[in-house]
């Protein structure tokens, strides 16, 4: 599995819409509420092999008032 951690930027006053939307897709594994430029941050474990890009744009492409995301890739945990 591939470790990804995702940012996304809300509209405003929609953040917990866009965290329910994603919970009710049961796709993260971890979905916290952030200060700073983005609104949330989640972790999703992606199976070898697997398109990540596709992946992840499969996943949030119809959630509304979803305007940016903000992808990092992981290689090693320490």
């Amino acid at each position: 599995m591939i470790c990804v951690f995702i940012q996304l930027r809300c509209r405003p006053g929609r953040t917990y819409e866009v965290a329910d939307a994603i919970y009710d897709l049961e796709f993260a594994s971890e979905l916290y509420s952030t200060s700073g430029e983005y609104d949330l941050m989640m972790k999703v474990y992606i199976p070898e092999g697997t398109d990540v890009g596709h992946f992840i744009n499969e996943k949030l492409r119809d959630i509304p008032h979803l305007d940016r995301s903000l992808t990092t890739l992981t290689f090693k945990a320490f």
